[in-house]
């Protein structure tokens, strides 16, 4: 195994750890779900739990519902309306 792979499995290892730390069964089961659908989504998601971690924000676990409410402002699209004149 090269340096830059054991390096990634490393870096991935720490992730999965932080994950484990912060999410709760159900909130972590639902990340599962998430990667399987859409995996770039999932990686943002990751992503930003572990820097609100590491940022110290992050008082307690997370659970189900506020885990919902961190993918919804991910998710979150500007809705643009069409006016006619």
């Amino acid at each position: 195994m090269g340096e830059d792979a054991m390096q990634a499995a490393q870096m991935e290892a720490a992730k999965k750890v932080i994950i484990s730390k912060i999410l709760d069964k159900a909130a972590a089961e639902r990340l599962g779900r998430v990667r399987l659908a859409n995996a770039m989504l999932a990686s943002q998601l990751e992503l930003y739990l572990i820097q609100l971690y590491q940022s110290g924000q992050m008082k307690e676990t997370i659970d189900d519902e506020k885990l919902k409410q961190i993918l919804g402002l991910l998710t979150e699209t500007k809705k643009t309306r069409i006016m006619r004149r």
